[in-house]
């Protein structure tokens, strides 16, 4: 199934011609539970890796056996999808009360080498953003499942660029590492339905007029608003046979009413799993990212969000998934949480190949 991002709720550009330069395509992601192939464009599916190259590990030294086992992260997210909308049964509570973290691997040393964990696999077939090296066009993305890296002590993250063309016999079966730091560390294998769409800068990074303008138009939105939820809104409770009756009034209240928009939440960045776009920099202030090779400005590659969209940003919710907008395999599909819930990996546009960098928010 396609995912289609619905229309915005304004003509952002129509109403403030000067952000035509402010614009850029990103592709959605959107990735959703399945069974991919190796083939395929996936997040943790399998990869079209060749079967005599080696694969990837971490080589630095941290704690490797303990955590979190990953049969037991799958496990417990199989149960606790199976078990939606009712109480877990007995033996399904008693496999989950058995899941802890601990030492499961006490033989692996803090520096033995550790296969990295496949996290996605993109091709520029399905993903009109994805722009790497010249004459490849596979991207494959590992990281290390601890966030024990560098002075940042952060997640590790390995990017494998290749042309398709050139893998033969694919590897079988492909390593992994037995144990994570942390469940959210671990991703949940989805097929994706990429979807590009345009995005507008982050706010704090406009000119200052352009903001001004901006913030006022949007004052001018919620002035708006609540004139007319005073005069259209329901009455009190006390007005209402029962509070039953109450509370469906607001609630059908509540559906014709129009929703706030706001440039940040509906106007500017899509949120969840995407390629391309701009870095959203809600939760600090607008940091540099330039490459440590040529100094070159680097845009956000991938974007590993926790959310398909929050609370905030509704409006990007696909039509598609507008009847199942509370369950948690459309708004949290892959289940992986880091930083603070949004990490971007970084590469030159004069060099992809020369390293990456990550931000986080």
């Amino acid at each position: 199934m396609t995912r289609t991002t619905p229309p915005r709720p304004v003509d952002v550009e129509g109403v403030f011609p000067a952000l035509a330069v402010h614009r850029r395509t990103a592709t959605r992601l959107h990735p959703r539970h399945g069974v991919p192939g190796a083939g395929d464009s996936s997040v943790a599916g399998p990869l079209l890796w060749p079967a005599g190259e080696p694969w990837p590990v971490c080589t630095a030294a941290h704690p490797k056996g303990t955590g979190h086992l990953l049969s037991d992260v799958r496990l417990r997210r199989r149960i606790q999808d199976g078990a939606r909308g009712r109480d877990f049964t007995g033996d399904e509570q008693r496999r989950l009360d058995a899941m802890k973290a601990a030492d499961h691997v006490p033989d692996l040393r803090d520096d033995d080498p550790l296969p990295m964990l496949a996290v996605a696999q993109l091709s520029t077939r399905d993903v009109p953003d994805l722009v790497g090296p010249d004459g490849q066009d596979l991207l494959q993305v590992f990281w290390c499942p601890f966030e024990a890296h560098g002075p940042d002590r952060t997640i590790d993250v390995v990017l494998k660029w290749r042309r398709s063309a050139d893998v033969g016999t694919v590897l079988t079966p492909q390593p992994e590492p037995p144990v994570a730091g942390r469940e959210e560390c671990v991703p949940t294998t989805c097929v994706v339905h990429p979807e590009q769409v345009m995005e507008h800068e982050y706010l704090g990074l406009l000119d200052e007029e352009l903001q001004e303008e901006i913030s006022a138009w949007e004052e001018g939105l919620l002035d708006g608003d609540d004139d007319d939820d005073y005069e259209e809104g329901p009455s009190s409770a006390a007005s209402y046979a029962t509070y039953e009756e109450y509370e469906a009034a607001m609630a059908a209240a509540r559906t014709e009413e129009p929703e706030e928009i706001d440039y940040m939440s509906d106007l500017s960045i899509a949120p969840g799993w995407k390629v391309g776009g701009f870095a959203s920099w809600h939760l600090t202030d607008p940091a540099p990212v330039d490459c440590q090779v040529c100094g070159t400005a680097m845009p956000p590659l991938l974007t590993v969000d926790k959310w398909e969209c929050d609370g905030a940003s509704r409006s990007w919710l696909p039509v598609e998934d507008r009847d199942a907008e509370n369950d948690p395999r459309v708004l949290d599909p892959v289940g992986v949480y880091l930083g603070r819930g949004l990490m971007r990996v970084h590469t030159c546009p004069t060099d992809p190949l020369h390293p990456h960098r990550l931000s986080f928010q």
